[in-house]
């Protein structure tokens, strides 16, 4: 594995903390270069520091907040500027709120949309000429199960991350012969600190804690499938089993799992 990721750059968003630093952390023990973007600067200064001393090389950060994105298009340029060539890109950074819908406020809804789906677009959108341009690169969009399977209380997040699969899937087809490999992945709920804006009470956590995925065991499945031609990662395997049952028969699974659909 770590022949194929060994010196590549690859742009990481939303690396600041749990699946993202996780990412960052395992391309960098592979000899790649991970290029760190988040909001938080004294976090992801801390980060290149830890990963620049541990693996002997420069780890770049950028500091951006995604949702504008008129600063993410000057980082961007910086990025394609300074650290040519780029071979890869983890489109990391999201959030999510769990409420019904009437109840939600506008401003978390427009958040949402804007770092879900339109920044990421939006990183897409500038790096593509470059890796088209190489013939050659990876893009990782982190989707989610419930792209696929929407349930209450996240009918906003569901609709971005199933936005986000709707890209990559057109995406995928436009490059795949041109040496560009797009990969969806789809995690079930992942223990990190998504849920501390996500589910502020605990409640969901609770519910669903012993079926939380690790951060690092995902992140072992993302990095161990750079630079190879995967369409989807889906984890775990028994969600992603109901999400195809659901595709087939929607109505009758939404009547099994009306419980464990309103754990939210």
């Amino acid at each position: 594995m770590g022949d194929r990721i060994a010196g590549k750059k690859i742009i990481v968003t939303g690396a600041s903390g749990g699946l993202g630093e996780q990412i960052a952390k395992k391309i960098a023990q592979q000899g790649g270069v991970p290029i760190l973007i988040a909001r938080s600067e004294d976090t992801l200064r801390k980060l290149a520091n830890e990963l620049s001393e541990t693996h002997q090389t420069n780890i770049p950060f950028y500091t951006a907040d995604l949702t504008e994105i008129d600063q993410l298009e000057g980082v961007l340029a910086d990025i394609l500027e300074k650290h040519q060539p780029i071979q890869g890109l983890v489109n990391n950074a999201g959030f999510g709120v769990f409420d019904f819908f009437q109840d939600a406020q506008w401003s978390e809804v427009e958040n949402m949309l804007k770092l879900n789906v339109i920044a990421l677009v939006k990183v897409v959108h500038q790096l593509l000429p470059h890796l088209l341009q190489n013939q050659y690169g990876h893009i990782v969009n982190i989707a989610s199960q419930a792209g696929k399977i929407a349930t209450p209380k996240s009918s906003v997040y569901s609709a971005s991350k199933h936005a986000v699969i709707g890209f990559s899937n057109a995406l995928r087809l436009e490059v795949e012969q041109k040496g560009i490999w797009v990969t969806t992945v789809n995690p079930g709920p992942i223990a990190t600190s998504f849920f501390d804006h996500a589910d502020p009470s605990g409640e969901y956590r609770q519910a669903v804690g012993k079926y939380m995925l690790k951060a690092d065991k995902v992140a072992d499945q993302v990095v161990l499938n750079l630079f190879r031609k995967k369409r989807e990662i889906n984890l775990p395997r028994w969600m992603e089993f109901g999400s195809r049952l659901y595709q087939f028969s929607p109505g009758w699974m939404e009547k099994l799992l009306k419980n464990q659909f309103n754990k939210k």
